[in-house]
Formats: structure tokens, C-alpha cells, sequence
């Protein structure tokens, strides 16, 4: 084994194998941060929200967008909308618009007739535009 690194110029084969895990180490953390919206998950905090970075890490995964599914999620939270992350990212990647959903259930929260995320979540998967549905009180 000394043969072989010392043929290929290198006097040490622990320093360049340590050189070599050093590396690998730093190319594994950059592409971990790389998945982490950390600004988005410091939002969240910010606004009481809690949104795991597991949970952010998750969406990235799943190709989703965090900040369309962490910003209404957070606007629904603060509107004292009882959801979790999992129905609206469940929601968009069904093809659905999570942010018209939940603008139009805290609209109809201040009309005085709430409307439920599964009824929300149907009309506009429906095609219906659901904020106008709620504006009229047509659900």
C-alpha cells in the first residue's frame, strides 16, 4: 500500500486520506444546507409558527416550494385557522392553490360562517375559483 501512494507523490497516505474525508465532509454539509430554506424556518419562529427544518428539508425533497405552503400556513395560523402543514402541502401537490384556500377560509372566518379546509380544498380542486366562491358566500 506505501508503494502505491508513494508512487503517485504522496509522502503520507493518512494525511491524504484524511485530506480526502475532509472534503467529502464538507461537500455532504454543503449539500445539506443547500435543502435547508433556513430565512423561511426563521419566519415561522419569528411568527410562532411551528414548522420543523425536517419538515422543510421534506418539501424540498418532494419538489414542493416551501414559502407557497410555509407563508399561508403561517397567515392561517395567525387568522386562528386550526391546519397543519401536511394538509396544505398535501393539498398543492394535488394540484391545488393552498394560498387562495386559506385566504378564502379566513375570509369567510370574517364574514361569520367558517368554512372547513375539506370544503375549501374541493372547490378549488374543482376548478372553482374558491377566494370568489367565499366572497359571494356561495359554498
Amino acid at each position: 500500500m506505501g508503494l502505491l501512494f508513494a508512487t503517485a507523490g504522496v509522502a503520507n497516505p493518512a494525511r491524504a486520506i484524511g485530506w480526502f474525508l475532509a472534503i467529502f465532509f464538507l461537500i455532504y454539509l454543503l449539500n445539506i444546507l443547500r435543502l435547508m430554506p433556513v430565512s423561511l424556518w426563521v419566519k415561522a419562529r419569528n411568527a410562532g409558527v411551528k414548522v420543523g427544518m425536517i419538515d422543510l428539508m421534506g418539501m424540498r425533497m418532494r419538489r414542493t416550494p416551501p414559502a407557497k405552503i410555509v407563508l399561508p400556513y403561517i397567515r392561517a395560523i395567525q387568522a386562528g385557522l386550526n391546519l397543519n402543514v401536511r394538509q396544505l402541502e398535501s393539498h398543492y401537490l394535488v394540484g391545488g392553490n393552498a394560498e387562495n384556500v386559506v385566504d378564502a377560509m379566513i375570509e369567510a372566518g370574517r364574514t361569520g360562517s367558517p368554512l372547513p379546509f375539506e370544503r375549501a380544498a374541493a372547490v378549488d380542486l374543482a376548478g372553482r375559483n374558491v377566494l370568489e366562491a367565499a366572497d359571494a358566500n356561495d359554498l
